[in-house]
């Protein structure tokens, strides 16, 4: 007899031929039949009816429209504990494990930096708030007298305009 599985988790490697079904509706709903092609496929062969495509998968059978899906399309498989298959593009998971590595270690650098510069941004801040708070009083009597000019300015072309 053959011996099961002890782990919990199944994952598997298919080519999912989708043009089979796909030719077997109008153009306008191709894409669509392909998506449901490739859960159909996937819930025989896994043995569940839970499917999920991941976004790599959906975004390679819509790249171009409605009317021209893939052909095949290659996913790997992977069915939990619960009995739900997630599909995802092969190689995707690969690039995205790359893609967050990076990103990972730029925020761990940056974070010490942003601690230093804390102390000498908030003395910056005090300085500039005492000397904006002595300039204040000189600089409300200077805009004062502006507001007022401008005031009569605006009112002066209102007039010109009432007037053509």
């Amino acid at each position: 007899m053959a011996k099961k599985n002890t782990t919990q988790t199944l994952e598997r490697t298919y080519v999912i031929p989708l043009r089979k079904e796909f030719r077997k509706v109008a153009n306008w709903k191709q894409t669509k039949k392909a998506v449901k092609a490739a859960k159909e496929f996937l819930a025989k062969h896994m043995k569940s009816s839970d499917v999920r495509l991941g976004v790599s998968v959906n975004e390679e059978l819509w790249k171009h429209g409605i009317k021209n899906p893939p052909h095949k399309v290659k996913v790997v498989a992977v069915k939990d504990a619960e009995g739900v298959v997630r599909a995802e593009l092969f190689g995707a998971k690969a690039e995205a494990e790359e893609a967050k590595a990076p990103a990972k270690k730029e925020v761990k650098k940056a974070a010490p930096k942003t601690e230093e510069k804390k102390p000498e941004a908030e003395v910056k801040k005090a300085e500039e708030a005492q000397k904006v708070a002595e300039t204040a009083p000189a600089q409300e009597k200077v805009e004062e007298p502006k507001a007022t000019s401008e005031a009569k300015q605006s009112d002066a072309d209102k007039g010109k305009q009432n007037l053509h």
